[in-house]
């Protein structure tokens, strides 16, 4: 079973990830240090890029925040204090991380969010995602002797191939305060995750 980016973020085929929309999720995720060192060739005027790390002229990166590249931050993002992104990290434009918020090896669309004291790992969020404060998106099985993530859905089991894979979250997608998103989570567009929810779809096989 494949699963396709382009069934969860509208503009996908409109972005610098288009030439990657053959790939699944997680073999994106896996590899996003060389694929965001690619997508720095493409960064042109209004980029400030210090050596693998390039921002928007117009991006806010508060004092106290930390970026570690490979990362692109694209036109009116904002980044607050405390915040960390790690592990080779895209984001288009009008992204906001907020206070304490880590996000690490993850690909986000324009316009979504993560408030503050959040986690999102290995992960594909589509555009005008919102994540309250507290949320996270688990991307590690650290309760399972076998960590490879494997996926149960509609159509059968997905084994991903992979021992870390977060989530992807399709565009508008909404994710309550304090929830969690176990690893290997599928969240269709204008998904919504009430507060305090556990979304797990691994399979038990």
């Amino acid at each position: 079973m494949s699963v396709r980016l382009r069934d969860y973020v509208a503009t996908a085929e409109q972005s610098p990830l288009a030439a990657y929309l053959d790939h699944a999720p997680w073999t994106l995720t896996s590899n996003t240090p060389d694929i965001v060192r690619s997508l720095l060739a493409t960064c042109c005027d209004g980029y400030a890029i210090n050596d693998d790390i390039a921002i928007h002229a117009s991006a806010t990166i508060e004092p106290g925040a930390a970026i570690k590249g490979p990362a692109i931050v694209g036109p009116d993002c904002f980044i607050a204090s405390t915040a960390l992104v790690r592990g080779g990290c895209w984001l288009e434009r009008g992204c906001i991380i907020g206070p304490a918020a880590e996000l690490k090896s993850s690909f986000v669309f324009g316009g979504s969010k993560l408030a503050h004291l959040n986690f999102v790992g290995d992960s594909i969020l589509g555009g005008d995602v919102n994540i309250e404060a507290g949320a996270m998106i688990a991307n590690y099985r650290n309760e399972r002797a076998d960590k490879r993530i494997r996926i149960a859905s509609a159509n059968g089991v997905i084994d991903t191939g992979v021992e870390k894979f977060g989530a992807i979250i399709g565009d508008g997608a909404r994710i309550g305060a304090n929830a969690v998103v176990a690893p290997g989570a599928l969240l269709a567009p204008r998904a919504i995750v009430a507060r305090l929810a556990l979304v797990d779809q691994a399979s038990v096989a």
